[in-house]
């Protein structure tokens, strides 16, 4: 009994490590594509339009200067105080993992902000192509997220806590937040500089807002090949195991 309950914890122990490093390569690929459409010039996606006015206001010394990152961490945060306060004790205590999934976000962020570096955009034909890439990168991300079956992040997070209160659809709530988002980055776009920032609020934003959830969908429907990817073969296992018994070893 206690060697079958002892593998059973190995099991999940395994399962709980195995799920997240799938979720590491989802939120990278996710922050790709988000590096992407800030890239494109055309707009940011609608996640990273109030870190990117932020960050480029920190550049001019208007606001302290953070990343596009540091101050998607500040969002983030933002956005779980606000499920604490509209779920009160209704609040899952486990959600609060939410601010480390969205600080490793944050963080992916200015990888590939710098892995991008490269990337000018100042043509149309590259800018739109970049967008387009950006968004659809950005949704197969979300997508294997979704997939992975793990912690929410924040943006996903609040809506859900206030679909669960008001008894609204997620949907409409989710879009609702979006707009809200975006409108914020426009009102700090004409607070710092007294004008529309166009590659901060572009068309490529408003691309993002329909395109992104539509492709979603489409990944949704056929990610029964992911399913397999996140069941643990048992070469995977003894992988795991030999490791941990190599480092022991070298420890002791």
């Amino acid at each position: 009994m206690i060697k079958s309950i002892s593998l059973s914890s190995k099991n999940q122990i395994i399962q709980f490590i195995w799920q997240h490093i799938l979720l590491l390569a989802s939120l990278y690929i996710m922050t790709l594509g988000v590096a992407l459409c800030v890239r494109s010039n055309l707009g940011s996606s609608v996640i990273s339009s109030i870190p990117m006015a932020f960050s480029i206001a920190g550049a001019e010394h208007i606001v302290p200067a953070l990343t596009i990152g540091g101050y998607t961490n500040i969002m983030n945060m933002i956005l779980v105080a606000g499920q604490i306060i509209v779920l009160r004790r209704r609040f899952e205590a486990v959600q609060l993992l939410q601010l480390l999934i969205g600080f490793v976000f944050g963080a992916l962020i200015d990888v590939n902000m710098y892995v991008t570096s490269w990337l000018v955009c100042d043509e149309l034909p590259s800018q739109l192509i970049t967008q387009f890439a950006g968004c659809t990168i950005m949704a197969f991300g979300i997508a294997l997220e979704v997939r992975c079956g793990s912690v929410t992040m924040p943006g996903e997070g609040f809506p859900v806590a206030i679909s669960r209160v008001t008894g609204i659809p997620f949907p409409k709530i989710k879009i609702c937040v979006d707009v809200t988002l975006v409108a914020l980055a426009i009102a700090s776009c004409f607070t710092f500089w007294g004008a529309w920032q166009w590659n901060i609020i572009g068309v490529g934003t408003l691309f993002a807002m329909f395109y992104v959830g539509y492709v979603v969908k489409l990944f949704s429907r056929r990610m029964e090949w992911f399913d397999g990817i996140l069941g643990y073969r048992p070469g995977f296992r003894r992988y795991i195991y030999g490791l941990a018994r190599y480092i022991y070893g070298k420890i002791h």
